[in-house]
C-alpha cells in the first residue's frame, strides 16, 4: 500500500466520521421505500403543526413480544420519529405495561377500564404453542387531555400477519387523528334530530360518547317546525351536521322544507333510515313469526332529486351474521347463534377513504336503495355480496327458514348498494314547485355539500346490559365485534374533515413477513450459512493472509 493510498483511506474515514457527527446535530432522513410508507402527508403535517409545548406519546408494545407485534412496534416507531421530526415537541417511548407488576390482573383490570383492551394471541414456534397478552394502544398526552389510539386493526378472518399489515397503515392516520383531536380548540357541531320517533339516546350513547372528542352536540326537535318553522331553520343552521338516527314516524312537508333549505345552505346530513317495519325482538316474542310492512316517512319525493330511492324490501344475503336462538327452559335453557339472512355481514371494498381498511359491519333488516342518474356524483359505501337479493314486502318472516334457507341459485343479483354519499352542489328538491310554507330567505341552490343515506336504522344503535350501553359493534349475544362504530365516525369525519385527514386512510402499504413454514424447515440450512460461511471465510481469508505475508517477507 503506498503514503497515497493510506492518505486517501484516512481521508474517508474522516469524511465517515464526520458526517455521522453532523447527523447527530442535523438529522436527515430520505424515504427509499417504494410506498413511500415513511414520508407523512401534508393532512399530518399540519395535524402536529399546532403543538407548542411537548406531546408525549406512550406506546404500550414493548418487552417480550411475538414476531408480529416485534414488526407492529418498529413500525410505529418510525411513523413517530417522522412525526418527531416534522415537529420537535412530539416526544415518545415504549413501555411494557405489566413488566415488574406483582399483581398482574389488577394492571390488566386497570388498563381495560381505561378501555385498553388486551389482544390475546396464541403463538407456535417448534411445535411449542404459548398464549401471549399483548396490549397494542398508544395515548397522546397533551396539555389535560389523554387521546387513545388502537394500534392494532382487527379484521374478520385475518390472520394475525395480515392484521398487523392492515394496522401498519392504519398508522399515520390513527395518529394524525389523535394529534387533530388533541389540539383541536373550536369543535364543529352535530345535531341530534328528534321530534320523528328516532333512536333514543340509551340506544345510541356509544357512539354519541365517541364522537364528543370531535365535536360538540345538540339536539333539535322537528317537531318544533309547526308553530315556528323560521326558528327552527335558524337554530339548526347554528350546526354543521344533522344526524336523523331511525325515525318511525312520518315527516310532514314542511319538516322537510327546513331539511331542504338547511342542505340547500351547505348544513351536511346523515340519514340511517328503516324503509321497512320489522325488528328482531318482535319477531322472537311472537312464536318466530311477523309481518314485515312498508314504514311511511314521506321521503320518497325528498330523496328523488338526489338520485335516491329507498325500497320497500329486506336485503336477503347469504354473507350474514348470526343470531342467538333460545331453546329448553329453565336451568336446561342453551343459547345457540344460528345464521340469519337477514342480518347481512358487509364487507368494505375499500374503494373510499371512508371504508377503506374497515371490519366487517353488521346490518339489521336493511333494505336496497336504487341510485338514479342525475348531475350528482353518487359513492356506493355499503353493498350487499354478490350472493344476496332484495325480498319484497309485504312479506312473512319465519325463522324457520334458518333450517330450510333458498338455494344458492336464487340468490341473485347480488350487490345490492345498501348505503350512498352524494356530492355536489345541491339544488332545493322545492325548486320550482309550490312551498308548503313560506320561508323568508328561501334559496334555490347551494354551495358543494355532502348528504349520507343508509338504508339501515340500526347501524348507529348499540345494545344494552342492565341498563348501561354497550360498545357500538359488539353482539353480546355471540360476543363479535363489527365495524359499525368505526364507519360512522369515519362518515362524520370525512364530511365535516376540512383538512383532508381522513383522505391518508387510502394510503397502501406492504409489510413483508418471513413464511413460518419455511423457516422452520429451511432452519438448519439457513443457521449454517449464517453462522458456517462467515467462519469459513474468516478462515479462508486468515489463511491467505498468512501466506501472503510469508511469500512477501519470506525473502
Amino acid at each position: 500500500m503506498t503514503k497515497s493510498d493510506l492518505m486517501h483511506g484516512v481521508k474517508a474515514l474522516l469524511a465517515l466520521v464526520a458526517i455521522n457527527i453532523l447527523a447527530q446535530w442535523v438529522p436527515i432522513r430520505f424515504d427509499l421505500t417504494e410506498d413511500q410508507r415513511y414520508s407523512l402527508s401534508e393532512s399530518a403535517v399540519d395535524a402536529i403543526a399546532p403543538f407548542e409545548s411537548p406531546v408525549i406519546v406512550d406506546v404500550l408494545l414493548d418487552g417480550n413480544l411475538p414476531p408480529e407485534f416485534a414488526k407492529l412496534k418498529t413500525e410505529t416507531a418510525l411513523i413517530l420519529e417522522s412525526f418527531a421530526q416534522e415537529n420537535p415537541n412530539v416526544k415518545f417511548d415504549f413501555v411494557d405495561p405489566l413488566q415488574g407488576a406483582q399483581d398482574q390482573n389488577r394492571i390488566i383490570g386497570e388498563l381495560q377500564a381505561l378501555g385498553l383492551t388486551p389482544t390475546q394471541l396464541t403463538t407456535t414456534e417448534s411445535a411449542k404453542v404459548s398464549q401471549e397478552m399483548v396490549f397494542p394502544w398508544a395515548m397522546v398526552n397533551y396539555q389535560d387531555r389523554t387521546i387513545k389510539v388502537p394500534l392494532l386493526k382487527n379484521k374478520l378472518g385475518a390472520s394475525t400477519e395480515e392484521m398487523v399489515n392492515n394496522s401498519v397503515q392504519h398508522l399515520e392516520y390513527a395518529f394524525a387523528d389523535a394529534f387533530a383531536k388533541a389540539s383541536r380548540i373550536k369543535k364543529k357541531s352535530v345535531a341530534i334530530m328528534r321530534g320523528n320517533g328516532e333512536l333514543p339516546d340509551l340506544e345510541m350513547a356509544d357512539f354519541l360518547t365517541s364522537i364528543r372528542d370531535y365535536y360538540n352536540i345538540g339536539v333539535i326537535t322537528l317537531d318544533s317546525v309547526a308553530n315556528n318553522a323560521e326558528k327552527t331553520l335558524s337554530e339548526l343552521q347554528k350546526f354543521d351536521l344533522a344526524l336523523i338516527a331511525k325515525p318511525t314516524e312520518a315527516f310532514s312537508d314542511a319538516e322537510k322544507l327546513v331539511m331542504d333549505q338547511y342542505i340547500v345552505n351547505g348544513g351536511k346530513t346523515m340519514w340511517l333510515l328503516d324503509p321497512v317495519v320489522m325488528e328482531l325482538d318482535s319477531l322472537l316474542n311472537n312464536q318466530g313469526k311477523n309481518l314485515a310492512f312498508p314504514r311511511d316517512l314521506n321521503l320518497n319525493d325528498f330523496f328523488f332529486p338526489y338520485g335516491v330511492r329507498l325500497n320497500n324490501d329486506l336485503v336477503n344475503d347469504m354473507y350474514f351474521t348470526q343470531i342467538v336462538l333460545a331453546s329448553g327452559s329453565g336451568n336446561q335453557s342453551q343459547y345457540d347463534p344460528v345464521p340469519w339472512v337477514y342480518h347481512p355481514m358487509v364487507f368494505s371494498k375499500n374503494s373510499h377513504a371512508i371504508t377503506n381498511n374497515l371490519e366487517a359491519l353488521r346490518i339489521q333488516f336493511g333494505s336496497s336503495i336504487d341510485l338514479l342518474d342525475n348531475d350528482y356524483t353518487q359513492s356506493v359505501l355499503l353493498q350487499s355480496s354478490s350472493l344476496s337479493k332484495a325480498d319484497g314486502i309485504p312479506r312473512t318472516i319465519d325463522l324457520g327458514i334458518i333450517k330450510n334457507p333458498p338455494a344458492k341459485e336464487q340468490y341473485t343479483p347480488g350487490n345490492l348498494p345498501m348505503g350512498v354519499l352524494i356530492e355536489g352542489a345541491f339544488s332545493s328538491a322545492y325548486k320550482n314547485r309550490v312551498k308548503p310554507i313560506e320561508l323568508s330567505a328561501f334559496k334555490d341552490d347551494g354551495p358543494e355539500n355532502q348528504i349520507i343515506v343508509i338504508a339501515d336504522g340500526d347501524l348507529i344503535r348499540n345494545q344494552t346490559r342492565q341498563g348501561r350501553p354497550l360498545e357500538l359493534g359488539y353482539d353480546k349475544w355471540t360476543n363479535n365485534f363489527y365495524g359499525n362504530k368505526e364507519f360512522l365516525i369515519n362518515c362524520l369525519n370525512y364530511m365535516l374533515d376540512d383538512s383532508g385527514l381522513i383522505n391518508i386512510r387510502n394510503k397502501q402499504v406492504s409489510i413483508p413477513f418471513l413464511d413460518r413454514e419455511k423457516v422452520a424447515q429451511d432452519r438448519s440450512y439457513w443457521q449454517l450459512l449464517n453462522i458456517g460461511v462467515p467462519l469459513v471465510l474468516l478462515i479462508l481469508l486468515a489463511l491467505g493472509f498468512t501466506w501472503y505475508r510469508k511469500r512477501r517477507f519470506s525473502a
